[in-house]
């Protein structure tokens, strides 16, 4: 089992920047993939970012060059820095580990972009 915990989200400008944290515990050996989906109101979960446990990234068109995914292996945290944050990022972020033939999920973290 791997427990996920997310913490960073709120409330935002436009433009503004926000940095989303997720640290994991657990079997976390088994984990291959980490990430970020997002899920706003009347719409499906979508990926955000991933990295892999060799450094490996992959975005969503609609973020790249705004967002970056980093992790700290010795502190099983990753990370989601948000920068020039637009409205249409607004949705509940979740943290997911992939791995061991499981899939994992954290609560969700609230994130609200302001025109």
């Amino acid at each position: 089992q791997v427990q996920l915990v997310e913490s960073g989200g709120g409330l935002v400008q436009a433009g503004g920047s926000l940095r989303l944290s997720c640290a994991a515990s657990g079997s976390i050996f088994s984990i291959n993939v980490m990430g970020w989906y997002r899920q706003a109101p009347g719409k499906q979960r979508e990926l955000v970012a991933a990295i892999t446990s060799g450094g490996t990234t992959n975005y969503a068109d609609s973020v790249k060059g705004r967002f970056t995914i980093s992790r700290d292996n010795a502190q099983n945290t990753v990370y989601l820095q948000m920068n020039s944050l637009k409205p249409e990022d607004t949705a509940v972020y979740y943290c997911a580990a992939i791995g061991g033939g499981y899939d994992y999920w954290g609560q969700g973290t609230q994130v609200t972009v302001s025109s």
